[in-house]
């Protein structure tokens, strides 16, 4: 049995995703106001085009990580693309006044690297897993570390099978 097939599945459409998104707007209202948005790719993307709009926050920046190379399988960590360095000067350039948003934060290794790059910034993510929990400010579910979360850009629609049968 492979890592994947070990892991519990947590589909996540697209209502509830926007939801969930909408949600950590709500949850973030009150930590603001804030000066910029840097969005962890590309999971990070959709939720903080949705913060964005929710907060009206009109400076969107990225910062590109890769760790996935497939389901449940991460590799090593490299940073593709950084911070733009006018983002980062922001609040005495340690990030105060900056939101951090990605779709979730799994072991911890994607928020500690960018936590380093901007030190003081707000980190919100929709979903959490209990490893890399502790470095989040701001969340909306918690789900179980060996669940993996089926976004609804990765998903297609298709028969699934009911659990008890293998699905």
């Amino acid at each position: 049995m492979t890592e994947a097939q070990s892991q519990k599945a947590f589909p996540v459409s697209w209502d509830q995703f926007h939801r969930d998104a909408r949600a950590l707007a709500w949850r973030l209202a009150s930590s603001g106001p804030f000066e910029a948005i840097v969005c962890i790719t590309r999971g990070g993307l959709v939720p903080a085009a949705i913060v964005a709009r929710e907060l009206n926050v009109r400076l969107i920046e990225t910062v590109c990580v890769e760790s996935y190379t497939g389901i449940g399988k991460q590799g090593e960590l490299r940073i593709l693309k950084s911070v733009a360095e006018k983002v980062v000067s922001a609040g005495g350039g340690k990030g105060k006044g900056i939101l951090i948003v990605d779709d979730l934060v799994d072991t911890g290794k994607t928020a500690r690297v960018v936590r380093e790059i901007i030190p003081q910034a707000h980190f919100a993510t929709v979903y959490a897993k209990p490893m890399g929990r502790p470095l989040v400010d701001t969340f909306i579910t918690e789900v179980s570390q060996d669940t993996w979360i089926y976004f609804p850009w990765d998903t297609g629609l298709a028969f699934v099978p009911p659990i008890r049968e293998g699905g």
